[in-house]
């Protein structure tokens, strides 16, 4: 029987074993996908503290309900993690959905796929599947990681083992498509390999697309939230432009909605966040350079989005201006430091760069959110969130709406702030008191 025929007759009679090596925001949701299926799931995790809280029932991801992990650590016994990465020679199928950072020069950070890339080829047995989810640019999986694993593991692509690369598509806090009805991408480097995938995450996924290569998928996975930034920082750029024309942006954004066709509605904010858009077009250029190629629309998109932090320091600062109070001393307060509402994922938020700008300015700071306790800035200032209470709102000089959580009481932040700066439209009315985006 041929490795194919393998995994194959592993898939069907669900009996083959999962790694998903990386239990964050992607990885979970996942892991306990293909658990809930039935199928024993090793997660492979570098933090010993996350291996122990899964493996003890407890959940850390706000898209998984509290019951599902448990009932799929503790009574069905089909997921658990490990921190030892050499058990990946028990697993069929290897799924990488680790982080993909820019560095300081916003370049990308590849080496957390590296190390996945050296531990899959040193452990992995002969007739696995290894699929890509994380985000990164076009050519990755064919160019950047095959060379590792065949390297390390001394066994070839397509006759010992399959190489493929599924983009994520979590959106976090998203209550109608989450990660079994998102429809899945799927590109692998052989006709093979596309077989194994699909049966594979049909087991977790309701609906997979299938694509002619890895480096296509790859490209879908840009071109989603290239798309996605283009458009927004179009509408702050154009948010900025209206607010010095005295035109209301959300009024103009409501009205263009009206019409049926050619038109999909986005909207102003202080920046954007999360680990994927803010982060791909720079994923993008980075690929573009090696064929001489100039993404200047993308990169415009990308820089003004990179500024807004800034212009939002300045709405701020001209605020409390407008009450005969500098930035220098003033008492400034933050409601929201997630990058979107009613989740606890500060990545990348654009609330952290104003505050650490805000405190460079001599700027007093302080923010509140209900779901994220404890916050460091890009700066490595670090913050407590406090309570909102009566005396929170009157003692500080400006209170700034940076995420629209349903959980802000708009009407009792209103009674009580003496300044509003209202980013996010939470406010109906603009006055002497409340400025807005």
């Amino acid at each position: 029987m041929t490795y194919k025929e393998q995994i194959l007759k592993k898939i069907k009679n669900n009996q083959e074993i999962v790694g998903i090596i990386g239990l964050g925001y992607v990885g979970l949701p996942l892991a306990v996908n293909f658990a809930e299926a039935g199928i024993h799931v090793i997660g492979f995790e570098k933090s010993q503290k996350k291996s122990d809280l899964i493996n003890e029932g407890t959940n850390y991801i706000g898209d998984i309900r509290d019951a599902v992990l448990r009932e799929v650590v503790v009574d069905k016994l089909t997921l658990e993690a490990t921190t030892d990465f050499s058990r990946m020679k028990e697993c069929d199928a290897l799924i990488i959905a680790v982080p993909t950072p820019l560095d300081k020069f916003r370049k990308p950070d590849m080496s957390f796929i590296e190390s996945a890339c050296i531990n899959i080829g040193q452990n992995m047995k002969s007739g696995t599947f290894v699929s890509l989810e994380s985000t990164t640019y076009p050519t990755t999986t064919e160019d950047f990681m095959l060379p590792i694993i065949e390297r390390e593991s001394q066994l070839k692509q397509g006759k010992d083992f399959w190489l493929a690369y599924s983009p994520e598509r979590v959106d976090p806090g998203n209550k109608q498509f989450h990660t079994r009805n998102t429809p899945k991408v799927l590109g692998a480097m052989s006709e093979d390999g596309v077989e194994i995938g699909e049966a594979l995450y049909l087991k977790a996924i309701d609906y997979i697309h299938k694509v002619s290569s890895p480096r296509v998928s790859e490209m879908v996975k840009i071109l989603e939230n290239t798309y996605r930034l283009i458009n927004i920082s179009l509408i702050n750029e154009l948010a900025l432009l209206a607010g010095k024309m005295d035109i209301n942006i959300w009024e103009v954004i409501e009205a263009a909605k009206t019409k049926p066709f050619g038109f999909q509605a986005f909207y102003p904010g202080p920046g954007i966040g999360g680990h994927c858009i803010p982060l791909d077009p720079f994923y993008l250029e980075h690929i573009a350079k090696k064929y001489d190629f100039d993404l200047s629309m993308i990169h415009a998109a990308g820089h003004i989005n990179m500024r807004m932090p800034h212009y939002m320091y300045i709405k701020i600062a001209t605020a409390l201006n407008k009450h005969q109070k500098p930035i220098n001393g003033s008492k400034v307060l933050f409601l929201g430091v997630a990058y979107k509402p009613d989740i606890n994922d500060e990545r990348e938020s654009p609330a952290l760069e104003i505050m650490d700008i805000t405190a460079y300015k001599s700027g007093v700071v302080s923010y509140h959110d209900p779901h994220i306790p404890e916050v460091t800035t890009n700066e490595g200032h670090k913050f407590v969130s406090e309570d909102l209470t009566i005396e929170a709102l009157t003692q500080v000089d400006c209170v700034v709406l940076a995420t629209n959580h349903k959980a802000f009481d708009i009407e009792y932040i209103k009674q009580h702030a003496k300044l509003i700066v209202d980013l996010r439209n939470m406010v109906e009315e603009q006055n002497e008191n409340t400025f807005k985006l």
